[in-house]
Formats: structure tokens, sequence, C-alpha cells
């Protein structure tokens, strides 16, 4: 299986023009998305072989991802609302 990034705006094409605004104006959700953005990026290391992990901590580290990703997708929902 070819490994992937996970950027926010691939997982969210539908907003980005929200995701834009919200790094603009929102501090809190800027730090969001720049951990869940480094967080993917070791992910991707480790899946590549160039930063060793074992298969616990990879695990730790992939569900983590999916908390930010869900705490960003209801700020952009709500965001979405808003507007």
């Amino acid at each position: 299986m070819p490994l992937e990034h996970h950027p926010l705006t691939r997982e969210f094409p539908e907003y980005r023009q929200q995701l834009q605004a919200l790094y603009a104006q929102d501090a809190h959700f800027s730090r969001l998305a720049q951990q869940y953005e480094s967080l993917d990026k070791r992910i991707y290391e480790v899946e590549d072989g160039r930063e060793a992990l074992d298969d616990l901590a990879l695990h730790a580290l992939k569900n983590e991802r999916v908390q930010l990703k869900d705490k960003i997708a209801e700020r952009l929902r709500t965001f979405d609302a808003d507007a």
C-alpha cells in the first residue's frame, strides 16, 4: 500500500475557504491544524522507515491524529454554520 500524507486540504476539500479563513482568524484553530500537520508528517516518516517507532506507539499517534481531525472537523462545521 502506498504511503500518503493526510493534509487537511485533502481531508476536507469542501472546506478549503473555511480552512484559510480559520488559519487567519482563529489562533486556537491554527494551533490544532499545525499539531495535526506535524503529527501527520511524523506518522508518514515512521511508516516510510525514516523514524523508528514500535507499532503500539504508531497506533497511539494515529489515534491522536484522528482526535485532532475530529476537533478540526467540528470547528469547520461550526464556522460554516456561523457564516
